[in-house]
């Protein structure tokens, strides 16, 4: 059984994805992220980080005590494994879904999210923090879309956790300041992706998990998200 410490933000999204590609059984355990849960004792005693998602593998491999992991492409790599799938076990296949999942996590993600906070949260209007980390995330799109134009999956011909990793980060991308007329490719890609039923029962959560999201946040919401405390 793996437990799930979950949100519904991208990184939220990807372990849920997995789970149910691969059909593992697992448990959510709603963190709200708006209200300061990932502060509590409980889910730090899982990620000193204080950030979703997290796990717990109660019946782990090694048949010794639970495991606990955090970050989100730790998440996958380790699910990818003791599942036997959207992974390959070893060879160059390996490497390269890991670069690409590496490059979500060092890259996309971070570019993307600066993005999103400076464009629709910050308080301030930044000109120079917008331009920046809109055209940082042009570029990634750019990258993207160059390496899907004769790939039908990130990393290559078949469907992976890189796949799984990039998807959530560019599922809006008006919200990026992106057209997403301009990366064919992606757009392709995209709509793919959101075709395949596990991925449509992972968003589906989301009305379940948290009904408001998408709705104006708060002024407790923010000293949460943004460091107000």
């Amino acid at each position: 059984m793996i437990e799930l410490y979950y949100w519904t933000t991208p990184n939220g999204h990807k372990p849920t994805i997995f789970l149910e590609e691969a059909g593992l059984e697992y448990e959510i355990h709603p963190i709200n992220i708006g209200r300061g849960e990932q502060f509590s004792d409980e889910f730090l005693a899982i990620t000193p980080n204080h950030k979703i998602p997290a796990i717990v593998d109660r019946e782990p491999a090694d048949g010794g005590q639970p495991l606990a992991l955090f970050e989100s492409g730790a998440i996958l790599e380790y699910l990818a494994d003791k599942s036997g799938k959207f992974l390959p076990a070893k060879g160059r296949e390996r490497y390269i879904t890991l670069q690409w999942l590496y490059w979500q996590m060092g890259g996309l993600g971070p570019m993307a999210g600066q993005n999103h906070h400076f464009r629709n949260y910050a308080e301030e209007k930044i000109d120079y923090a917008i331009e920046r980390y809109v055209n940082e995330t042009a570029r990634l799109y750019g990258v993207l879309d160059q390496q899907l134009a004769d790939n039908d999956f990130v990393a290559g011909h078949e469907y992976s956790i890189a796949d799984m990793a990039i998807y959530p980060w560019v599922k809006s991308p008006q919200d990026q300041g992106q057209d997403i007329e301009d990366f064919p490719h992606v757009k392709r890609w995209m709509e793919n992706i959101a075709a395949r039923p596990a991925v449509q029962r992972a968003y589906a959560l989301t009305e379940q998990i948290n009904p408001d999201d998408g709705v104006e946040m708060d002024e407790e919401a923010r000293r949460h998200l943004f460091g107000k405390r």
